[in-house]
């Protein structure tokens, strides 16, 4: 018998795997092209750094939270061993994930809040542009985790 726990845990869990996947169709369907056609350079990068770096500290909370409830999940239905091979493909693109925003906000976030900083807009832009490509790359995996995650279950 499921526990009664399960459904919260999923609640938070699917929450938070919607603000971290959202968050990045947001910055990159919306905010970046909004920003591209508003703003000049200076202007922009300072913007789109400032903005980034509120929504990285959301995204690591939700990785914590994602982890967690996760986890949990995982252990109330028995272990890694019990449950459905959907389970294991979504934990081993949400690694694949992590790394990558690991090196986003470690390296070419922090570049691009150097460069701003310094007023090197070129090398601020082409921090953003790394950025935007991998973004880009976690974006499609996040949603090939909601499509595992809804479509794995009846396979």
């Amino acid at each position: 018998m499921p526990s009664l726990a399960t459904p919260f845990l999923l609640c938070l869990h699917l929450l938070a795997a919607a603000l971290w996947v959202g968050g990045m169709a947001t910055f990159h369907f919306a905010v970046r092209p909004a920003a591209v056609e508003t703003l000049e350079p200076p202007q922009r990068l300072r913007m789109l750094c400032g903005a980034l770096g509120r929504f990285f500290r959301w995204v690591t909370a939700a990785i914590v939270l994602l982890l967690a409830t996760g986890f949990s999940m995982v252990a109330l239905a028995g272990g890694m061993g019990a449950v459905h091979w959907h389970v294991h493909a979504m934990l081993g693109i949400a690694v694949v994930m992590m790394v990558i925003f690991a090196v986003i906000r470690r390296r070419h976030h922090a570049q691009m809040a150097e460069k701003v900083t310094a007023g090197d807009w070129k090398a601020a832009g082409a921090a953003l542009g790394r950025i935007r490509q991998l973004v880009f790359i976690n974006l499609w995996l996040g949603v090939a985790v909601f499509v595992i995650a809804v479509v794995g279950r009846s396979l």
